[in-house]
């Protein structure tokens, strides 16, 4: 039996629940073609074995791609109505791509799983979390067991991240990117958070429900090439520190403290020395001191101003996404049989 808990009451549901994927795609025309099918088959997998319900489907959200992303994703849209496709006004970053297609899903789904396009994230944990969802878990975290795929450097800088937000505060699980399984009632709570600078891997703990994780191994990309280099990772590593935690505001009280109270005992021995008449003059020591106190205020300053910009962004209130076209929504609430003929669009 599947028990499906409705906000409206206690009241449960024996029927399998309506899964959504959601996929971002940022210039995937390369891999689209192999990931697809393989979404496709994943989900015919589970539709077969009655895990979920013929009504389940697999969004893509194009994040203003610039190669033909999104008329490879329409003629998924018209090859199989079990896919959908949005595509955004302009290129958003994939936090804001990846919630367009979670607030759309939850309108329709009980349960949405968040995956990117890649290939890398492995698609059989999906049976595992619907069967998390199905005992009682609303949110399912997907949990790198290892890194061994990683370069040395951004192993170590990944993890070293993970700790250092655990150490400021924020609430973040360990080796969790965004591949994860929310219920329709947790994306509803998702939805209330307005924050324009967004961080979900840090946002969605925040909302509480009952939680587990799923250990999975990352592979390779089937095609193409990451699209998150060096610049795009300290960017949302800094997003996810300036959006959840104000201790580094903190730390630099501390530091201003202990400079200061550094400062008056450097002014006591200077006086003691000049009363003394042991008083040496000299600028090295005092260029020194002027160059890290003055280092450390334009550091200080630059981390103010980082929470003073994000500031500046929430405030105006502007959309965090718009969409510019859809494909396959006729057939969103269709009851569709699986299919073992789909091989991905025929594109000549």
């Amino acid at each position: 039996m599947y028990y499906l808990v409705r906000k409206e009451g206690s009241q449960k549901y024996d029927r399998p629940p309506k899964l959504w994927l959601v996929i971002p795609c940022y210039n995937e025309a390369a891999v689209l073609p192999r990931t697809a099918p393989a979404f496709l088959s994943k989900l015919d997998s589970l539709i077969t074995r009655g895990e979920i319900s013929s009504k389940s489907r697999i969004c893509f959200v194009d994040d203003g791609s610039t190669d033909n992303t999104w008329e490879i994703i329409s003629l998924l849209t018209e090859g199989d109505p079990r896919f959908i496709g949005m595509s955004l006004t302009r290129n958003r970053g994939h936090q804001n791509a990846l919630l367009c297609g979670l607030l759309e899903a939850r309108t329709h789904c009980d349960a949405a799983i968040s995956i990117d396009c890649d290939g890398q994230d492995d698609i059989n944990a999906i049976d595992e979390m619907v069967d998390k969802y199905k005992q009682g878990y609303e949110i399912v975290y997907g949990v790198r067991s290892s890194r061994e795929t990683d370069t040395p450097f951004k192993r170590k800088t990944a993890e070293s991240f993970y700790r250092i937000m655990s150490k400021l505060g924020a609430e973040v699980v360990f080796n969790h990117a965004d591949y994860r399984l929310m219920s329709s009632d947790a994306l509803d709570d998702l939805a209330s958070f307005s924050e324009i600078n967004l961080f979900l891997r840090g946002l969605i703990p925040l909302i509480g429900r009952p939680s587990s994780t799923v250990e999975y191994e990352r592979r390779e990309r089937a095609a193409g090439k990451s699209h998150y280099p060096l610049s795009k990772m300290i960017h949302l590593a800094v997003d996810g520190v300036t959006s959840l935690s104000t201790k580094p505001i903190h730390l630099i009280s501390i530091a201003g403290i202990t400079f200061g109270c550094t400062g008056i005992l450097g002014l006591v021995w200077a006086l003691l020395t000049f009363l003394a008449g042991n008083s040496v003059p000299g600028w090295t020591s005092s260029v020194c001191v002027i160059c890290l106190i003055g280092g450390l205020q334009l550091f200080s300053l630059g981390i103010v101003g980082e929470y003073v910009g994000k500031i500046y962004l929430e405030v105006k209130r502007r959309p965090r996404y718009l969409i510019e076209r859809r494909a396959g929504i006729q057939n969103i609430d269709e009851a569709s049989e699986p299919s073992n003929v789909f091989t991905g669009p025929k594109t000549s």
